[in-house]
């Protein structure tokens, strides 16, 4: 009776043994991320922790968004699920590493997650459940956590330097307390497609640029300059020194937008929160409130619609001057 093959007790499948090569070869799981890259090591915590120096004013430490546990990155760093997961990764949202669970049970998913990561060349690792837990926070994982890489932010007077430097005359949007990030993605959007320089927002009580942000901009902030504001006013008060035109976006302004006379020249159009709007010293720093006229039941629209809207008209008017 022939023995059975070596090696592979004539089980399909990858096999050990192959030296990488062959048609059962073993699946790569991706190069193994730097001690900085991985969380709970100290390398990592270390290069945090100068991190938030390097950027908080005066060197002290700056909130860098909320901890999902002990050891873990920001929780506007973690995308967790298999679902969300795997969205994220078909969205080119910018990764560091792919944490799944040991012994996780397999489906189209996982399989799918597992060959994004090898084609993209993203670290994934196998890690515990309870490595998960920490990572993940209260979210469901359902065994799959997805490390997105932290977004680079710049300093809003070198976006002002940006847009002082392009040909055409510089267009800015500020964006007021906006917290849901699918909101703040659409409008990084319509800021790239109408031809915005780029985009404010405050370090606090606002979204950033989160995986879900980076995803319902259809991937427009891989190039469309963000920049992180301490104090939105004085950062507005800073571009108006500097000849920009404030324009803010007011369901009650004095300025009908099919008036909007400025959108020629240098501007920031500001573009406030769902629901609250423009906070009050922010619409008293602007030079003009400009509503949108609305036909019919309408009373208002939601901050990306209303924003589009407004860049819209503002690229019209430049395209005819």
């Amino acid at each position: 009776m022939a023995g059975k093959p070596a090696g592979g007790g004539g089980k399909k499948g990858p096999q050990k043994g192959t030296g990488g090569h062959g048609r059962r070869k073993l699946t790569g799981k991706g190069p193994t991320p730097k001690a900085e890259e991985r969380p709970g090591h100290p390398a990592y915590r270390r290069a945090r922790s100068a991190a938030k120096r390097a950027a908080a004013p005066g060197g002290s430490a700056a909130k860098q968004g909320r901890r999902s546990g002990r050891g873990a990155p920001p929780a506007d760093e973690i995308v967790a699920g298999r679902n969300a997961v795997a969205e994220a990764m078909r969205a080119g949202v910018p990764s560091v590493a792919v944490y799944i669970a040991v012994g996780v049970e397999r489906d189209e998913r996982v399989d799918e997650i597992r060959k994004l990561a090898g084609d993209r060349k993203i670290s994934l690792l196998d890690v515990t459940r309870g490595e998960l837990d920490r990572m993940a926070g209260t979210a469901p994982h359902q065994g799959v956590v997805l490390h997105a890489r932290a977004f680079d932010y710049l300093h809003p007077d070198d976006l002002l330097r940006r847009a002082e430097e392009a040909t055409e005359q510089s267009l800015l949007v500020a964006v007021d307390g906006v917290t849901d990030p699918h909101n703040f993605g659409a409008i990084a959007r319509s800021a790239a497609a109408f031809g915005a320089h780029g985009i404010v927002v405050p370090e606090r009580r606002a979204v950033g640029v989160t995986p879900a942000a980076w995803k319902a901009s259809a991937g427009t902030l891989a190039h469309l300059p963000v920049a992180r504001a301490t104090n939105l006013v004085r950062t507005l008060t800073s571009y108006a020194e500097a000849g920009l035109m404030i324009a803010g976006l007011d369901g009650e302004g004095e300025l009908d937008l099919d008036d909007l006379e400025l959108a020629t020249g240098p501007l920031v159009l500001v573009v406030g929160a769902e629901g609250r709007g423009l906070s009050r010293l922010v619409a008293q720093r602007c030079d003009v409130l400009v509503r949108i006229p609305l036909s019919g039941q309408v009373e208002s629209l939601n901050a990306s619609v209303a924003a589009g809207v407004a860049l819209a008209e503002v690229a019209r008017r430049r395209r005819r001057s």
